[in-house]
Order: C-alpha cells, then sequence, then structure tokens
C-alpha cells in the first residue's frame, strides 16, 4: 500500500489555511505566482512572474499572520515586514543586494528576482565571488548594520552571473547611530554580530572554496570568537530540542534540509 504523505498542520505555516496569494498588482504590472520557496512558521515566500511576452519576475515574502491557538500573532508578520523593508532600503544600492520594489501589504515585502541558486559546498566559486561579497558586506557593517545569517551556504545566492547575492534580511542587525546606535551596550552588540559576520564568512569560503584561501586565511577562519562559543553553547540545545519536537509534529520534514525550505536548490516548486 502506497503512504499518502501528510500535510503539514495549518498552525506550522504562517498563512495558516489561507492560500498565498494568486495575484500581485506591482509598479503597474500584474504578477502571478510561479512557484513557492519556502512556506514556515515565520513567513511564505514565493515567485512571481508578469503577464508580459518577457516576463519580469519579483519576490514576495510575508510575514506571520496566522494566530495560533486563538493567539494572535500578525504582529510578528508586521514587524518582519517593518525591520526588513527598513534593512532593504539601507542596503538596496549595493551590488549584492536585489531591488527592493515595496512592502505589499502591513505582512509583507517585495523585491527583484534574481537568477541563480543558493549556494552549495560543490559550487567551488572563484576568488573574485568571495571578494565581492566581503566588500558589500565591509559596506554593510560601514553603515551600522550587521547581516548576522551567513552561517548556512544557502542563506548566499550563488547568481547566474557568477556574482554573490544577500536576499534575506529578516535578522540583520540595524540600530540608526542617530537613535542611540553608538551608546555601549548596542556598540558592543553591532561589533559582536559584524565579528560573527567576518567568521562566517570566512567559514564559508573554506568550506566551499578552500583552494582560494592561503593557509593562514584557513587557521584563522576555525577561530572562533568567545562570543561565537557562548552563542553555540546556548542555542544548540535548543535547537536539537526544537528540531525534535517538530520533526515528532511534522516528520515529513525531516527530508530535506530546513523545514519549510525547498531542499538543495532555490528553485521553487511549481504551481500547477
Amino acid at each position: 500500500m502506497t503512504k499518502t504523505a501528510r500535510k503539514t498542520p495549518a498552525w506550522l505555516l504562517a498563512l495558516g489555511r489561507v492560500p498565498p496569494p494568486e495575484t500581485i498588482e506591482l509598479e503597474g504590472r500584474t504578477y502571478r505566482l510561479e512557484g513557492v520557496f519556502k512556506h514556515d512558521f515565520f513567513a511564505f515566500t514565493g515567485r512571481y512572474a508578469s503577464d508580459e511576452a518577457e516576463p519580469r519576475r519579483v519576490v514576495l515574502k510575508i510575514g506571520r499572520r496566522a494566530s495560533l491557538f486563538g493567539l494572535p500573532l500578525s504582529w510578528i508578520g508586521r514587524l518582519h515586514a517593518w525591520h526588513e523593508s527598513t534593512v532593504f532600503r539601507a542596503v538596496e544600492d549595493l551590488e549584492i543586494v536585489p531591488r527592493f520594489t515595496g512592502r505589499h501589504g502591513k505582512h509583507g515585502i517585495t523585491h527583484e528576482y534574481i537568477e541563480g541558486r543558493q549556494l552549495k559546498r560543490t559550487d567551488q566559486p572563484p576568488a573574485e565571488y568571495f571578494e565581492a561579497l566581503a566588500s558589500g558586506l565591509a559596506e554593510i557593517h560601514h553603515r551600522g548594520m550587521a547581516y548576522v545569517d551567513l552561517e548556512k551556504p544557502q542563506n548566499v545566492l550563488l547568481g547566474d552571473d557568477g556574482r554573490p547575492w544577500l536576499f534575506d534580511f529578516q535578522i540583520s542587525y540595524r540600530w540608526p547611530f542617530r537613535r542611540g546606535g553608538e551608546l555601549f551596550p548596542l556598540r558592543w552588540l553591532r561589533s559582536s554580530l559584524q565579528n560573527s559576520d567576518r567568521y562566517h564568512l570566512a567559514k564559508l569560503r573554506r568550506l566551499c572554496s578552500p583552494h582560494t584561501m592561503t593557509e593562514e586565511e584557513i587557521v584563522a577562519s576555525k577561530r572562533r570568537s568567545l562570543a561565537i562559543r557562548i552563542h553555540n553553547k546556548v542555542t544548540r540545545p535548543f535547537t536539537r530540542m526544537r528540531r525534535k519536537v517538530l520533526n515528532r509534529i511534522d516528520p515529513e520534514k525531516k527530508r530535506g534540509g530546513e523545514r519549510g525550505r525547498v531542499p538543495e536548490s532555490s528553485q521553487p516548486t511549481r504551481v500547477e
């Protein structure tokens, strides 16, 4: 007998039982849902294509809107959309960031779709790839921010043009200088997160393209700061516990990497 795949429980999805929008209006064009990249507890992310002979494509990300057993959680989606849109606007002029195309309601944002795929260890991009990524990251730091999410290769895009792209700023750090960002606690936090960015960038390069590094750079890439060591010791037990609980609740998602994300590719699942 063939086993029927179980659907993900609605409470684990950002939109709950409500399907994602089939069409959106953006910059005077109608875009139709072409595929889904990811739909997890915190956000839905999909690719939309315009109704044209040579369609333009954008990414729509909608934060949490569904309640959880009667507890309203739509404020999480509004907060994420507000935060990510402010970060996007602050860095969209950089060559490693897709063009930001605006907010979508209270819970969503849209940005330009980049042809490419999530970086994998087997890609082995050239040294120029990581030099461009390091340069863009340094400018993000110069503007008083930290990317925060460089720990995994799939959080960086390898464009078909061979360039690196950062596209997910949901947990990036941004606290403007003029609003107290230079006060000691925030300055220390920013510095720690930026050091973590540089460590994870070096680690990413070591994992994907060690042949582009010197022996000294490889050794340095293995040195974790005290803040990173403390963070790992504190968060890993919670991460393991969370994974065990979710795997019991939703065993179908045990296959294919990160929960809610299309595995092994940045290409979305097709919408029939």
